[in-house]
């Protein structure tokens, strides 16, 4: 029976390796996989899953008016699952998509992305997986300043944290840290 997954983390949790490593073990016994990821981030380059660690691949990308079902519905083989990249960025409606090709497709969805954003707000994708996912798992990393787990993103800007500004800034460990709640509220400076 598929089931739609949310895996979640803060910033160098792992998230796209993992998805990676997922893919490959799907493959690896025959079993195809789709690969997706928002067309918003241009970090490697649009369409590409790219990890800190320098393993990519190649990806559908989804779009403000991207159907995913029907990408799904359309291909001309049925995927043993439908991984989703980034999908923090996605908006409400491609979540009910996945849910769609979960439930009428019964082929199993695993999203992979941030929860909250900078501001410590939740990201509109994430906000509607958190309320329609089967199952949710957090993917743990430390804080860059200290030993305890991360739950936040800080966004910084020549090395001091900011706190307003646009929800949506692409960007890696250059413009991000991973947190704890202590240091988010607290920075070293």
């Amino acid at each position: 029976m598929a089931q739609l997954f949310f895996k979640y983390g803060a910033m160098n949790s792992g998230k796209t390796i993992e998805i990676l490593k997922v893919a490959y073990n799907y493959e690896e016994q025959d079993k195809p996989v789709v690969l997706m990821t928002s067309g918003l981030d241009n970090r490697d380059e649009v369409g590409i899953i790219s990890s800190r660690i320098g393993l990519r691949r190649e990806g559908i990308s989804i779009f403000d008016d991207t159907n995913i079902y029907e990408t799904i519905q359309e291909l001309d083989f049925k995927p043993a699952c439908v991984l989703i990249d980034e999908a923090q960025f996605l908006m409400k409606t491609h979540i009910f998509q996945l849910a769609q090709i979960v439930d009428d497709l019964d082929i199993p969805v695993m999203a992979f992305g941030l929860k909250n954003d900078f501001k410590n707000e939740l990201f509109e994708g994430s906000k509607y997986l958190l309320l329609y996912a089967d199952k949710i798992e957090e993917m743990k990393t430390i804080c860059w300043y200290c030993h305890r787990k991360a739950i936040m993103n800080m966004r910084m800007i020549n090395g001091k944290p900011v706190y307003a500004g646009e929800q949506i800034q692409i960007g890696g460990n250059e413009s991000y840290f991973p947190v704890c709640r202590k240091h988010y509220i607290h920075p070293p400076l």
